[in-house]
């Protein structure tokens, strides 16, 4: 279980392209930082999340029907 008062800094939104299937309730539950191709497949921003959209970023994973999103410290890898 994660600790809610551990430091929010650096965290970031990360999307696992293989399990996603494109639902988009990311970009209905985060549009400031999601937005979607043309196929509705999530396009996430890379940087550190903003303070104030860490819970709204958690609700987003939590709302992922196929648990492809997350919220960490980790760098995810660009192509």
């Amino acid at each position: 279980m994660t600790n809610p008062n551990a430091t929010i800094e650096g965290l970031r939104l990360q999307v696992d392209m293989i399990k996603c299937v494109g639902h988009a309730s990311c970009f209905e539950l985060l549009p400031e930082r999601v937005k979607l191709d043309e196929w509705g497949y999530p396009i996430i921003e890379t940087d550190p999340l903003p303070p104030h959209l860490v819970a709204h970023a958690r609700r987003a994973v939590a709302a992922c029907p196929t648990l492809a999103l997350r919220v960490d410290g980790k760098v995810a890898r660009q192509r």
